[in-house]
C-alpha cells in the first residue's frame, strides 16, 4: 500500500471530498448530501457533559501522539481506518496539515480525535474513547480551540447522535460548498499563538 499524495488529499478536502477505506482494501472517496458539521459559533456543551467532565480530571494534548490516535480510531469494530489510510493521514501530521486532539489520565491515552486542517476548516476524520468522557474532553477542547483560533468550519462528514447533543447538524452539499470556500480562503492557524 502506498500513502495517497498529500496534493490530492488537499485538494479532495478543499472541494468537499474525502477518503474511506473498504472492507476490501481498496479506497472509495465520499462527498454526503447533506453534510454533518458542527458549527463554530454555535457550539454547546451539554449540561450534562459539563457535569461529566468536571467530575474528571484530564489533561489535553495537542499532537503529541498522532500515530497512536489514529491507530486507536481503527481499532473500532468497522472501520474505514486501512494502512493506506494511515500512512496518508500521518503523512499529512508530518507536513502540518493533520492534528490529533489526546486526553490523558494519569499519563495513559484514554481519548483523543484527530482531522485535517486547511485554512479555517476543520475535518474531523475519527474520534475514540477508552474511558468515560475521553472523547467528549477533546471535543470540548476541539471546538473552544477552533473558536478561539477563527476558524469557521468544523467538518464531520455526517451526523451522529453523539455530535448532535453537541449541537451537529446536516446541511445541504450547496451550502456546504459556500461555508468550504470561505473557510479554505482563511489565514488561521491550527497551532501557535
Amino acid at each position: 500500500m502506498q500513502a495517497l499524495e498529500p496534493r490530492l488529499l488537499i485538494n479532495a478536502y478543499c472541494n468537499g471530498i474525502f477518503p474511506m477505506g473498504m472492507e476490501n482494501g481498496r479506497l472509495t472517496w465520499f462527498s454526503p448530501d447533506p453534510r454533518g458539521i458542527i458549527p463554530v459559533e454555535a457550539f454547546h456543551v451539554p449540561r450534562s457533559v459539563r457535569s461529566e467532565l468536571r467530575k474528571k480530571n484530564f489533561e489535553v494534548r495537542v499532537n503529541t501522539s498522532f500515530g497512536e490516535v489514529l491507530r486507536a480510531c481503527g481499532k473500532r469494530k468497522e472501520t474505514w481506518i486501512t494502512p493506506e489510510i494511515i500512512q496518508s493521514y500521518e503523512l499529512l501530521h508530518q507536513l502540518g496539515l493533520a492534528h490529533s486532539v489526546e486526553t490523558w489520565d494519569d499519563g495513559f491515552l484514554v481519548g483523543g480525535l484527530y482531522g485535517v486542517c486547511v485554512g479555517g476548516a476543520f475535518f474531523g476524520e475519527s474520534m475514540f474513547s477508552r474511558v468515560e468522557g475521553g472523547s467528549k474532553a477533546a471535543l470540548v477542547w476541539l471546538m473552544q480551540h477552533l473558536q478561539k483560533k477563527g476558524f469557521l468550519l468544523h467538518d464531520t462528514q455526517w451526523t451522529t447522535d453523539h455530535l448532535a447533543m453537541f449541537g451537529g447538524v446536516e446541511i445541504a452539499r450547496e451550502e456546504y460548498l459556500r461555508l468550504l470556500t470561505q473557510a479554505v480562503a482563511l489565514e488561521v492557524k491550527f497551532a501557535g499563538e
